[in-house]
């Protein structure tokens, strides 16, 4: 379980491709403290398993799930990943809950610089839209974002601050670009409930 809260961003050092996987090894500071083989960390959003740590950096495995639901097929050596570590049971939640279950990609099809902040128009996966409502949570590339506006179908506005923008990958935000979304845990699960009251 994750916050949504990005600890930092991380280099994608290298990549070996295996038939049905991909291994990455990614560069990291502030994270890696307490990390050990076994634990997990999120790279942009998705939850991974650490299968080796070496200095200032770990290793993870991508497999066939994760490869087809995120943008894990498509990362390139050099990438950087926003990355957290799974939350320690009894500190703040400063974000919502967050599984690091991707439901799939999303696609920016608009951003508009705002001056103080920036506004982020994102095509979300037809799975998420009917838990995706105005203030309302969503994670974008592993990062936690209030829905600031629905101004079509299947498409949400995120608004990002400063901060978010100058500490996360999603200051590469252009349109096309693709990211991985998971919708809000809490909708999903009434969601699931009502489907089961008809």
């Amino acid at each position: 379980m994750f916050t949504g809260i990005v600890e930092e961003v991380g280099i994608l050092r290298e990549i070996r491709e295996f038939e049905g996987s991909r291994s990455f090894r990614i560069g990291a500071r502030e994270i890696l403290s307490d990390l050990e083989v076994g634990s997990s960390v999120s790279l942009d959003g998705a939850c991974h398993t650490i299968v080796e740590t070496l200095n200032g950096e770990f290793v993870v495995n991508s497999i066939g799930t994760t490869l087809a639901k995120t943008i894990a097929s498509d990362y390139c050596q050099g990438d950087k990943i926003n990355l957290e570590r799974a939350v320690l049971m009894g500190s703040r939640l400063d974000g919502h809950l967050v599984q690091g279950h991707v439901d799939g990609t999303g696609e920016v099809i608009a951003v508009e610089n705002r001056g103080q902040y920036h506004l982020v128009d994102i095509k979300v996966p037809l799975k998420v839209s009917p838990v995706t409502l105005i203030a309302g949570s969503i994670t974008v590339n592993g990062v936690s974002l209030t829905i600031n506006a629905i101004p079509i179908e299947n498409v949400c506005q995120v608004a990002i601050i400063p901060f978010t923008w100058d500490n996360t990958n999603l200051q590469k935000s252009t349109v096309g670009l693709k990211v991985n979304i998971e919708g809000d845990l809490i909708g999903k699960y009434l969601q699931r409930l009502q489907e089961y009251d008809k």
